[in-house]
């Protein structure tokens, strides 16, 4: 499995950096972990792109999971109910 770490600041400002990030990695037939452990801030706006790389991978039948997130992003994530489909709430041995 592949991994990319996340950056520490998911605020709407730096979308357009992530999205570039994480677009470079779209292709990969490897499944990739994005390691959330850094991430002190996020907005909607970064959950959303994230969820939309995670949605879009899946369709071309790539598995992308976050891993080891930070309170802050679980948090996050879990109040919009996209805990799950990122792989937040799933455990690291499943």
């Amino acid at each position: 499995m592949n991994a990319l770490p996340l950056p520490a600041d998911l605020g709407i400002e730096h979308v357009s950096d992530l999205q570039a990030a994480l677009r470079a990695h779209l292709d990969d037939a490897e499944p990739l972990s994005l390691s959330g452990d850094r991430v002190e801030r996020v907005h909607t706006a970064g959950l959303q792109m994230l969820h939309a790389f995670v949605r879009e991978r899946a369709a071309l039948g790539r598995k992308t999971v976050v891993t080891d997130a930070s309170p802050v992003l679980a948090d996050a994530a879990r109040q919009l109910a996209i805990a799950c489909s990122l792989g937040v709430d799933v455990p690291s041995a499943a």
